[in-house]
């Protein structure tokens, strides 16, 4: 049924979108993303032509390989001229890639990969008119202008999104500010004069600060929600985006909380689930893992989560008991809680507070916060992470998303992974056994894709630790250096001779604690985090 006013059929708020336009869209993969809408955008261009060559903004993602296509819908040909992502649709080496994968690397449209935090920061310059950019986060990565600028492709690196300048003796990154014609944004409900509240909703991503950078450069504004109130009946604490910035409303009443969850009040903090009631990881070698990232953690600390295997650190902490000794805080904007995994990673149940993601990477980029969780698919001899890029399997990674904001200034980074890729592993009587030996390395003489930068986290004196299940390292100015080996791993054999480059071997070198091997919780204590102090005390 088609409505009147502000709200209006899926079809109709497709036929806004003029070609050539810039079009910004707010998701996380399956959270909050407008997935009808863009399908609906899709369906337009498939039966008219149009619209045709639009540029469309992602400060993280859009979309994912099991249940919301997102971006997929609008991966076409003659649609999409250029794309600029946080991240993209990523999914398992075995299937087909996403059409947005494929566009990108058969050259068809100009895909740009710039860290989500800067993607944000891009919009909240536009909507105040000001230039653009500068920071430092991305220097000596794949999104400096040395190496490849942000560029995924050739199409992308024949016209450059960023640029170095010198700012009063410094190196500086410069991103021209974007704005959007069109913002697509998502919430749960829209009264009839279009304000949003965010009620059913796992996060409230950046959808503000979007429709801010259209409405205020003479945009429009597309919001999809769940349903639709009576005028006067929200409350306005509740109200996220003001009716004054939304100019159309679509209705999605099948809309999914993230990828394959229809509802779940505790994603958006309606209600508290009891401990006991989260899935404790079985026993496995990630599990002795992430058992050891929990040993780098300092109660009292607010620690920022990453995917991957340090995602179960929290899982950990609750076996131990432990819980809520820790705060953690990931992009997507959930303070405190649990933060969940798999399709559901982005969201927390049991969450302390719900920060706008743009602001969340303001407290990242400022490393306001104590730790950060991180995984890695390479390390090199510089103490350099990839997690962005891999040639032989590009859709296999998602990009960089707000892992460039978070570690650019990180005060400690505790990446986690396994030592090489498809090694046949297993434990007995709490040592670890090396059945066979994995075919790909993954400390590399130089990673493919600089997504961390070594040299600068030496620069800026921060502390970087690397867990694997038969090792941990530390980054040192002299290079990698090894100071702790699992029960049962022979050194030459299993660290030394799999490595591309020299480790060094601490004098200190210890064993792992073998209790990280064994099946039973593993007697964890966190040693309490210094107060905070302004420099000179009470006394001056």
């Amino acid at each position: 049924m088609r409505m009147t006013g502000k709200h209006i059929s899926l079809a109709d708020a497709a036929g806004l979108i003029p070609d050539g336009a810039v079009v910004s869209v707010s998701s996380s993969s399956g959270l909050g993303c407008p997935d009808l809408m863009l399908k609906a955008i899709g369906e337009r261009f498939e039966a008219t032509g149009h619209p045709r060559d639009l540029t469309t903004l992602h400060p993280i993602a859009a979309g994912d390989m099991s249940g919301i296509k997102g971006v997929d819908y609008i991966a076409r040909k003659g649609l999409l001229k250029k794309i600029i992502g946080g991240s993209y649709p990523s999914g398992p080496s075995s299937a087909e890639p996403p059409l947005i994968w494929q566009m990108i690397g058969a050259n068809e449209v100009a895909a740009y990969n710039i860290p989500s935090g800067i993607l944000f920061d891009m919009h909240r310059e536009a909507a105040a008119k000001r230039p653009g950019v500068m920071t430092k986060v991305g220097l000596d990565t794949f999104v400096d202008p040395s190496r490849e600028g942000c560029a995924m492709n050739a199409s992308a690196a024949a016209e450059p999104v960023v640029k170095k300048v010198a700012f009063e003796g410094e190196d500086w990154l410069y991103f021209k500010a974007i704005a959007p014609q069109v913002a697509i944004i998502r919430a749960t409900t829209a009264d009839e004069r279009g304000n949003l509240t965010y009620e059913h909703e796992g996060a409230y991503l950046g959808g503000l600060d979007q429709a801010l950078a259209a409405r205020n450069n003479g945009g429009i504004v597309i919001a999809q929600v769940k349903r639709i109130a009576k005028e006067g009946s929200l409350k306005p604490h509740d109200v996220r985006v003001p009716g004054v910035l939304v100019d159309y409303v679509v209705v999605d009443p099948d809309q999914k909380q993230t990828t394959q969850t229809l509802y779940d009040p505790a994603i958006s903090g309606e209600i508290f689930r009891p401990l006991d009631s989260f899935r404790l990881p079985e026993f496995n070698i990630q599990k002795a893992i992430a058992r050891r990232v929990a040993q780098e953690l300092e109660a009292g600390s607010a620690v920022n989560l990453g995917f991957g295997i340090s995602a179960n650190v929290p899982r950990i902490l609750i076996e131990e008991g432990l819980h809520g000794a820790v705060t953690w805080v990931i992009e997507q904007g959930a303070v405190g809680g649990v933060p969940l995994l798999d399709f559901a990673f982005g969201c927390a149940s049991n969450a302390d507070a719900f920060m706008p993601s743009p602001y969340q990477f303001t407290y990242f980029q400022g490393a306001g916060f104590d730790a950060s969780l991180l995984s890695f698919l390479e390390i090199d001899r510089t103490g350099s992470v990839n997690v962005s890029k891999l040639s032989f399997r590009p859709h296999v990674t998602a990009g960089a998303g707000g892992f460039v904001d978070i570690t650019a200034r990180a005060k400690k980074i505790v990446f986690s992974g396994m030592f090489n890729a498809g090694a046949k592993l297993a434990v007995a009587d709490g040592r670890l056994v090396i059945e066979k030996e994995g075919k790909l390395r993954k400390l590399v003489n130089a990673v493919e894709h600089v997504t961390f930068s070594g040299r600068r986290a030496v620069e800026q004196g921060q502390d970087i630790t690397y867990v694997t299940e038969r090792c941990v390292m530390k980054l040192t100015p002299e290079g990698v250096m090894l100071t702790e080996i699992a029960p049962g791993v022979d050194l030459e054999t299993d660290i030394l001779g799999q490595s591309e480059f020299p480790l060094i071997v601490s004098d200190a070198l210890k064993p792992m604690d073998p209790a990280l091997f064994g099946e039973g919780p593993i007697g964890l204590t966190l040693p309490a985090k210094a107060p905070r102090r302004l420099k000179g005390g009470a006394d001056g």
